[in-house]
């Protein structure tokens, strides 16, 4: 997708259990796999990046759907904490 559409019009959307997950994919789209072990190594997308549980998300979702869809997750993962390691990524382009 990434080849055929410019970073304006796409979004990666993550629906990560933990920080340090979010952030290593966060990572991944948009300055290239830091493990250097994956299919994105050295390749900087500059895609942005959100969790799912990001308010400027969750508000564009209708509340049926966020609650039968997410809020289970919601309640167990440290929303807070990852949204802070996925808005770094996006603020700093992944450096």
């Amino acid at each position: 997708m990434a080849e055929r559409h410019s970073a304006e019009e796409l979004v990666v959307l993550l629906g990560t259990p933990t920080a340090e997950s979010s952030r290593l994919c966060a990572l991944s789209v948009t300055s290239g796999d830091p493990s250097w072990a994956g299919a994105l190594a050295g390749v900087a997308l500059a895609l942005p990046v959100y969790h799912i549980t990001e308010e400027e998300v969750k508000r564009q979702i209708p509340p049926g759907d966020y609650e039968q869809q997410v809020a289970l997750m919601e309640m167990v993962i440290d929303v807070a904490e990852i949204a802070a390691a996925v808005k770094a990524v996006r603020e700093s382009g992944g450096v």
